[in-house]
């Protein structure tokens, strides 16, 4: 089993109690080595100090020896040794001879350097050693070392003492102010783990805490949320534009596979069939598959535009594509007489793949249904710019559209009597100009009978919205169409 992790209040305790010790015991030697100094400068101090003081007796005590005064010889030497408390003293005579020795000094193996009027340092002692002019005298006096380091042995034994004390006492404060600081942390945990998913982003709202690093925290989970839930609604949108894929293919399929079946039934069972019957039926098949195959495209296309993201749309050129277009469908049925009268120049925000369906189905429907009877099509392509808009029309010379049927052209499998189609193109077109931010109406052709389609696309750069809902292959739309005063 994992181990369970250590709380952030209890990590921020124990490196606390780490940290703060060894910071007191830096702190405590450079204290120590502070103070040591100090009372080393203390000492050498006091010994140029006491060794100019004493002089003036000792210089006497020399005197009186050389006099053979022993009572102020012996007075002398009290006084000396009075003054000089807890350090020590040597006067030697002119000779070398020891004229005065009393309180601490080094032992009599150690020699005595040349006097200088220095400090100078000697085994456990300090000291400085004088020559007394005209005596012929010198004068030595003598502080122990052990003096100063008995109080830096104390200083660090309470060092020591106060790095010890600050370990316990460090990680029980840091504890508790960890505990204070993590509160609102605390709470921000409690309240994602009680967070219902259902509820997503609107389901968590939380005051500002006064705290930064938690307040961003707060700011960044409600960021998560909010393209959870984006991301929730573009797979629950995926899954809807998949089963509604699934039914309207086994549900429009149905019709053509039966009409294929019958024909192969009917090949199968008649093999002695005669060729002229037999090529009958096998142009039947040709044709339900053809229609097929337009049927599943004409799905998934609509499905593509459901599903299509915003980072898809890329600014391009219009013009080059209705042209593109024009000479594609043009090629494609060169029956049909196509006209393209426009510039380039006419720059959109658009999903290029989606815009040339658009173009296409138009182009193409125009063809296949704008033309009087027994005659070829002719179809008229233009493109304009009005305001902070691109109107995009498309006119046949066919027998129009009732009024009344304009808006059902644009509804889901809605095609007429003898249209080969499958009844997705115009839908297809809808779908592509409200994904664009734009729309399609329907009206008479200028200048005679026919149908003319407007196309209206907003202008790159120029206000967009992308479709809130995005259900062109499990509902039929309702367009409301402009009459027929539309005109570019």
């Amino acid at each position: 089993m994992r181990a369970r992790p250590m709380k952030l209040s209890t990590r921020l305790a124990l490196w606390v109690a780490l940290t703060v010790p060894l910071v007191v015991l830096a702190l405590g030697a450079l204290l120590v080595g502070l103070v040591g100094h100090d009372l080393r400068q203390q000492q050498n101090t006091r010994l140029r100090t006491l060794a100019v003081a004493l002089q003036p007796d000792v210089r006497s005590i020399l005197n009186a020896q050389r006099g053979g005064r022993p009572n102020v010889e012996r007075l002398r030497n009290r006084q000396v040794l009075s003054a000089a408390l807890d350090a020590g003293v040597l006067v030697l005579d002119s000779q070398g001879a020891v004229a005065l020795d009393g309180g601490p000094r080094p032992a009599a193996t150690v020699t005595l350097p040349r006097p200088t009027d220095a400090l100078v340092s000697l085994p456990g002692f300090r000291a400085v050693g004088v020559s007394l002019a005209g005596t012929g005298g010198t004068l030595w006096v003598f502080s122990p070392d052990s003096s100063v380091d008995t109080q830096l042995k104390s200083l660090r034994g309470n060092v020591l003492l106060a790095t010890l004390a600050a370990i316990p006492l460090a990680g029980l404060l840091a504890l508790a102010l960890a505990r204070r600081a993590t509160r609102s942390l605390r709470a921000l945990a409690a309240q994602a783990s009680a967070l219902d998913p259902r509820g997503g982003a609107a389901a968590f709202r939380r005051d500002a805490s006064g705290v930064a690093e938690v307040d961003d925290l707060a700011t960044a989970l409600s960021t998560v949320l909010a393209r959870y839930d984006e991301q929730a609604a573009r797979t629950g949108e995926a899954l809807e534009t998949a089963r509604a894929f699934a039914s309207a293919a086994s549900h429009e399929l149905r019709t053509p596979l039966m009409s294929m079946q019958t024909n192969l039934d009917v090949l199968a069972a008649h093999p002695d069939l005669p060729v002229g019957e037999r090529a009958e039926v096998v142009t039947d098949l040709r044709v339900e598959h053809a229609r097929l195959l337009e049927l599943l495209t004409a799905l998934r296309t609509l499905a593509r535009g459901d599903l299509v993201e915003a980072d898809a749309f890329t600014e391009l050129d219009l013009g080059e594509l209705v042209d593109s277009c024009v000479a594609a469908v043009g090629r494609a049925r060169p029956e049909a007489s196509l006209s393209f009268s426009g510039g380039y120049g006419v720059r959109v925000r658009a999903w290029e793949p989606g815009l040339k369906i658009l173009v296409t189905n138009l182009l193409t429907n125009a063809t296949v249904h704008g033309h009087p009877p027994g005659r070829p099509s002719q179809v008229s392509v233009g493109l304009v710019v009005a305001g902070q808009e691109a109107l995009l029309t498309v006119d046949d010379r066919g027998p129009g559209i009732p009024p009344q049927r304009r808006a059902e052209v644009f509804e889901r499998f809605v095609r007429g009597a003898e249209s080969p189609g499958s009844g997705l193109g115009l839908t297809l077109v809808a779908q592509q100009a409200a994904l664009h931010g734009g729309t399609v109406t329907v009206s008479d052709a200028p200048g005679g009978p026919g149908t003319r389609f407007l196309v209206r696309l907003p202008l790159s750069g120029s206000p967009f919205q992308e479709p809130g809902r995005r259900n062109w292959l499990t509902q039929t739309l309702n367009l409301q169409l402009q009459g027929r005063g539309d005109r570019p």
